[in-house]
């Protein structure tokens, strides 16, 4: 694999098709016209008109406090879905490169249960661990994959665990239930060769999503789950938006945003099923008996809300559900290997899959 430039990071990690549909302002604000000072005013309807300046704390690194400064204009033309994911794929490969620096690793294309994966084998696995299976749900938008590198290298170097990342069909060409019946198909072809104990299912982003939606499916069909789940950076509600997707834009406060509307989001995965289906909004359904969990997110995600709603949803079930919130940071922010945060927290992944899998 030829090494790429790197582009910036957290480049194209979430797509909306509904905020990419919006027309933009023809003008980006400039810092001659940024506001400098606090305001606030409620309207009737109790929406919150607001201007904050938001100095970058020194609580994160040095280098996320430089990526945080990264100047990024608040309009701009919007991206079509073949350059989206034409630039994606293209920054995949960087970060794979860069990635498999850190965590050598042998990887390969293969197919399961009729469905296209990429198998990462972490060089140096211990013989112990060769009846052990960590399935990736990859990020992307549900349009694109920015995930199955970079969310599989990392994981599959740091817990020593060979990982089978799943190369779902993707929306708007695919939507609901596609990816979810793609990735069960695997896991179902997975429990012939591992022991449900030994396999742990996790995503980021859309990913996050469709873990919390295939464990709702598994239990629906009376499969027995997995050791353990990683919902990192996720929701589980498509019919009610929380407060930070009204605040964060996919690099936190940089970028073009537009308030989310009453209607469900992403619509071309959802299309026309019902935004409370308890498999789609996983947060409607019954959660109970579901697997110990870790939740990740941090304080400038888009997803913040989605992820902590649905760490509750899971304690309220009674689930061993954790979650761990990193400060300052937009979404996705552990696809980075130059970001200290970022192999921190790819650490406490792996060592959470780690201490719930079976011995």
């Amino acid at each position: 694999m030829k090494s790429m430039p790197r582009p910036a990071a957290f480049l194209l990690l979430l797509a909306s098709a509904a905020l990419a549909a919006q027309q933009p302002a023809l003008h980006p604000t400039t810092a001659a016209d940024a506001p400098a000072r606090d305001t606030s005013y409620i309207d009737a309807q109790g929406a919150a008109h607001v201007t904050r300046v938001v100095p970058v704390p020194a609580t994160i690194s040095n280098q996320a406090q430089k990526i945080l400064s990264r100047a990024e204009p608040d309009q701009g033309p919007p991206e079509t879905l073949a350059l989206r994911r034409s630039r994606t794929d293209a920054w995949a490969l960087t970060a794979a490169v860069a990635w498999s620096k850190l965590c050598p690793n042998q990887l390969v294309q293969d197919t399961i249960a009729g469905v296209p994966v990429r198998v990462v084998t972490p060089d140096g696995m211990p013989a112990s661990n060769r009846d052990k299976v960590l399935l990736n749900l990859h990020g992307g938008g549900f349009n694109s994959d920015s995930g199955s590198y970079t969310e599989s290298i990392p994981i599959a170097g740091y817990a020593k665990i060979k990982v089978v990342a799943v190369l779902y069909r993707l929306a708007p060409e695919h939507p609901y239930p596609a990816a979810v019946d793609d990735s069960v198909a695997v896991y179902k072809e997975l429990l012939k060769t591992y022991k449900p104990e030994h396999i742990v299912i996790y995503g980021t982003s859309a990913g996050a999503i469709l873990t919390a939606e295939v464990a709702a499916r598994l239990k629906q069909l009376g499969l027995p789950q997995p050791a353990a789940l990683g919902i990192f950076s996720g929701m589980g509600d498509f019919a009610r938006d929380g407060d930070s997707r009204a605040l964060f834009a996919l690099r936190g406060f940089s970028g073009h945003l537009d308030p989310p509307g009453p209607e469900a989001h992403d619509p071309d995965y959802v299309t026309t099923t019902n935004p409370k289906d308890p498999i789609l909004s996983p947060i409607y359904s019954d959660l109970r008996g579901l697997p110990p969990t870790l939740f990740v997110t941090s304080t400038r995600d888009l997803l913040l809300s989605g992820t902590v709603n649905l760490h509750r949803a899971y304690l309220n079930a009674g689930v061993d559900a954790r979650l761990v919130v990193f400060d300052a940071l937009p979404h996705a922010f552990w696809y980075d290997p130059q970001l200290p945060e970022a192999l921190e927290a790819n650490h406490r992944m792996a060592d959470f899959f780690v201490s719930k899998l079976g011995r």
